[in-house]
Formats: structure tokens, C-alpha cells, sequence
């Protein structure tokens, strides 16, 4: 149905144009930074006076970001892996089984979204340096698997209990099994909420300091926030390399959100109907 042009609609739009400038204003001079000099007098705001790509080069060889991207990629993929099987697998009967254990165990689960995990920091880093994986990438899969496991788990439930019990019933009627049922019939249908749970968590594994910073101290592993630190001084601070080595590094979470990002808001409006 044709809706008319009011004034009403004008000031909406004018506030959406707002907001988008705004959050454009930070991208814009991250970009804009990124490709001046060092020496260069000119405002965050203003552009360059000479534009130049000897940034993206020195961030590349003298901060190894080519390293620390493969790094940074691999504890991502590894760990958003099996946080997407472990994680549905859980869900499933926390979802479909309506006993009391079921109810304690998710509402164990929920209480890891409460807890912050620098009160297990000191534990954690002995447990790791006691099973020698302090200075490797798995010790941050351990890591990020244990904390991103309740959030997980929440949003793989709620999803569960919107989806109907019919599919299932068809199927054990066939002589599928549980695990059947869910390999062949459940798990594709949580292909919205998997989206959700994939971004999600590749950009708080992705984007992570501290823990990095903590395992990875001394080794020659790092990821790309620690990488991009090492241009940060006590007495000098390469920004431009800074800058440049951002924009390289935002660039794969990127790509990863553009491709997903139907699939991120159908699953994530759906996670949160349950």
C-alpha cells in the first residue's frame, strides 16, 4: 500500500542520515590517517597532503602482520568451529528435554554470561602453563571455547524452542535416532541462528587483547591486536602504522559480516523470540 511523504517522514530521515554520519566519521578518519605521512600538519578531518601506501607496507613487514593474521584466523576458525558443535549439540536437549535437570543445567550455562573471566585469569594461566600451551594459539582455543560457550548455548536454545517439533517427530517416525534427528534434520535449520553464533564470536575472538597479550608474551606467535601494539612506544608512537595496520586488519571481520549479515539479523531476531 502507497504510504505518503509527510513532514514526520522528512525528520526521520534526516535523523538516519545523522546517525549514519556519525558512525561514518570514525571510518572516515581511520581511512584517512592511514594513508598520510607521519610528518604530516594537516587535522584528522582534512585530507592528506600527499596521499601515500608505504604505510600499508611497513605495517605489513615491520609488525609481521601477514603472521599474525594467519594466527589470528586460525584461533578464530578453530575456536568458532567447535564453539558452533558443541554448542548446538548442548542446546538440543536443554531446548527439547522439559526435566528439571534440563532447566538447572541451562540455568548453570546462564550464569557463565554473569561471571567476568578475570576472576578465573590467574587460575587459567597456570592450568595452561601446567599443560604446556602457554606461547601456542590452542591455549587461546581452549580459552575462547570455555568463554563463549554459555553465550552460545543461550542463543542455540532460544532458536530451538521457536523451531516446531514436527520435523522431529517425522523423523524419529522414519527411525531416526537422536543423533540422527539432529545431524540430518535440526542442524540444518539452525543455519540463521549458526550465522549469528559465527559473527558474533569472530569478532570478540578476533578483537581480543588481553588474552593474547597474556598466553602469547614472549613467543614468537601473535595475534593482530598485539601485533598492532608493538607500534605503540613509550616515547615514540608510529600512528600511521597504527592506522594502516587497523584497516588491514578490520578488513577480513568485514567481509566475513557482508556475507553473513542477512543470516547474522534473521537469526539473531529469531534467537531472541525464544
Amino acid at each position: 500500500m502507497y504510504q505518503r511523504y509527510t513532514w514526520k517522514t522528512g525528520i526521520l530521515e534526516v535523523v538516519m542520515i545523522a546517525v549514519a554520519v556519525v558512525f561514518f566519521v570514525p571510518a572516515y578518519v581511520l581511512i584517512n590517517l592511514s594513508f598520510r605521512e607521519s610528518n604530516d600538519p594537516a587535522g584528522p578531518l582534512e585530507l592528506p597532503s600527499s596521499f601515500t601506501l608505504q604505510n600499508y607496507a611497513d605495517a605489513w613487514v615491520q609488525g609481521n602482520l601477514g603472521n599474525a593474521l594467519v594466527n589470528s584466523t586460525v584461533v578464530s576458525v578453530v575456536s568458532v568451529v567447535v564453539l558452533v558443535l558443541l554448542s548446538a549439540l548442548a542446546a538440543y536437549p536443554l531446548a527439547r528435554v522439559g526435566r528439571r535437570w534440563s532447566k538447572v543445567a541451562y540455568f548453570g550455562f546462564l550464569i557463565g554470561l554473569l561471571l567476568p573471566f578475570q576472576l578465573a585469569l590467574i587460575p587459567l594461566y597456570t592450568t595452561m602453563r601446567d599443560l604446556g600451551l602457554l606461547g601456542t594459539v590452542w591455549s587461546l582455543v581452549l580459552f575462547y571455547i570455555g568463554l563463549q560457550m554459555p553465550f552460545s548455548i543461550f542463543l542455540y536454545t532460544g532458536f530451538l524452542r521457536a523451531l516446531p517439533i514436527e520435523y522431529e517427530e517425522a523423523a524419529a517416525i522414519d527411525g531416526a535416532g537422536a543423533l540422527g534427528t539432529f545431524w540430518r534434520v535440526v542442524f540444518p535449520l539452525l543455519r540463521p541462528i549458526t550465522g549469528t553464533v559465527v559473527i558474533l564470536n569472530v569478532i570478540v575472538v578476533w578483537n581480543d587483547f588481553l588474552t593474547p597479550l597474556l598466553y602469547l608474551s614472549g613467543s614468537g606467535q601473535q595475534t593482530v591486536p598485539v601485533t598492532l601494539y608493538s607500534f605503540v612506544g613509550q616515547y615514540v608512537s608510529q600512528w600511521n602504522l597504527v592506522f594502516a595496520g587497523l584497516v588491514i586488519s578490520i578488513a577480513p571481520i568485514l567481509i566475513v559480516y557482508f556475507v553473513l549479515q542477512r543470516t547474522v539479523i534473521q537469526g539473531f531476531a529469531s534467537g531472541l523470540k525464544g
